[in-house]
């Protein structure tokens, strides 16, 4: 893996397919000429957030993605981590983020931990993916995952033992304003699960937030590229657009495993036999 990475930190507008493409397009060519080879957006980037039954509408039809013509042609030269709602073969529609590369779609995950608590009610209208896998890119082999995905440990730690050197965090996360000290308390808590993330696993953590408002909710930004040594190379202003970019490359990644050897020393046979135990308990 040697890549030149961008994170567009962008604000888009619910519903509005059209609005939202030409801004992507926009972003990914800001993003080719500071010299990025990848660029990673938020989450349901393309569509917005809070869609409530506006969801079936913009849904799009992956076999046939004649809406992401511009970004497929762009995907030649730069490739592309967007998200979506997508529209399923079995009519059901995914909160899912998907990877173009080389003219083609090369990735789709469909995010799996839909937040319906409080002021989330994605599982109202979104049903959930059933799996993880990293994938190859022409760059090297990555992982996504999607906002809440993040917070359950189990998918981080499969898709480093699948292989996966970058993990790519399509996210929107609303801000929660708490205590008076300066520092965002939101943030510094994904920061921290960010670093941790990438220190144990000896992996990159691309956190692709998105800002603006919709239906009165705040999305803060501060979106971040963390190392394997769990070092953050690059971070997003809060509550405004930006473009951020920095360089991955499994080099990073060799010497944090072989410095320290707790990831080359994981044993994932224990955790598959203790899995199996206790799912077997009544």
């Amino acid at each position: 893996m040697d890549v030149q990475t961008a994170v567009a930190q962008i604000d888009s507008r619910v519903g509005d397919v059209k609005g939202n493409l030409e801004q992507h397009c926009a972003a990914v060519d800001a993003a080719a000429a500071a010299g990025a080879q990848l660029v990673v957006f938020p989450e349901l980037s393309l569509t917005g957030y809070t869609l409530r039954d506006l969801a079936w509408e913009v849904a799009i039809n992956l076999r046939s993605p004649d809406v992401l013509a511009p970004l497929l042609e762009r995907s030649k030269r730069t490739s592309i981590a967007l998200g979506l709602v997508e529209s399923g073969s079995n009519h059901a529609i995914y909160n899912s983020g998907v990877f173009l590369e080389d003219g083609a779609v090369r990735h789709t995950h469909r995010k799996l931990y839909l937040p319906t608590y409080g002021m989330f009610e994605e599982g109202r209208y979104f049903s959930p993916g059933q799996q993880v896998a990293a994938f190859d890119s022409r760059f090297g082999r990555f992982g996504m995952l999607i906002c809440e995905d993040l917070w359950h440990i189990s998918l981080p730690y499969l898709l480093a033992m699948d292989g996966a050197e970058a993990i790519l965090s399509l996210t929107a996360s609303p801000t929660r304003m708490t205590g008076n000290g300066p520092v965002l308390e939101t943030r510094k808590t994904n920061e921290e699960h960010h670093r941790s993330y990438a220190r144990l696993l000896n992996v990159y953590v691309v956190f692709s937030n998105r800002v603006g408002f919709e239906d009165g909710v705040n999305f803060w930004g501060g979106s971040s590229i963390t190392a394997p040594s769990g070092d953050q190379l690059a971070s997003a202003r809060l509550m405004q657009d930006d473009l951020i970019t920095a360089r991955m490359h499994s080099g990073e990644v060799e010497r944090a495993r072989r410095f320290s050897r707790h990831f080359l020393d994981e044993r994932p046979e224990v955790v598959l036999r203790t899995l199996n135990r206790l799912s077997a308990r009544p």
